[in-house]
């Protein structure tokens, strides 16, 4: 990126960046845009990846059930097996709800 390129992250674009259970063996995560400018803006950049999430996560692309942009809701839809099952011995977050914070941090080049 250049020095005329600006950046600005997820946390400061989108309206809503969550992370929730999804039953017993998965953990799903909603990035919800309030204009389509901005949702279309972090669509069209290619950075919400599988490669990125894989990198973010600790995963294959095999856990990864849903990566998507859904045009209707402006939002970006992720759904990821969990690495154990929900309320085992070892498991630190049985809502899911403290998962999306990797997200927060990620740019989006341009906007």
């Amino acid at each position: 990126m250049n020095s005329t390129q600006s950046s600005r992250t997820l946390r400061e674009l989108a309206k809503v960046v969550r992370s929730k259970n999804s039953g017993p063996f998965e953990i799903t995560f909603d990035v919800i845009f309030d204009t389509e400018e901005r949702y279309n803006k972090v669509k069209e950049s290619g950075v919400l990846s599988e490669a990125l999430i894989c990198r973010l996560y600790s995963v294959t692309p095999e856990d990864i059930v849903t990566l998507m942009f859904f045009d209707p809701a402006r939002a970006f839809k992720l759904t990821l097996k969990r690495a154990w099952g929900q309320g085992t011995v070892g498991e630190r977050d049985t809502f899911g709800a403290q998962q999306h914070a990797p997200l927060l941090t990620v740019e989006i080049p341009g906007v």
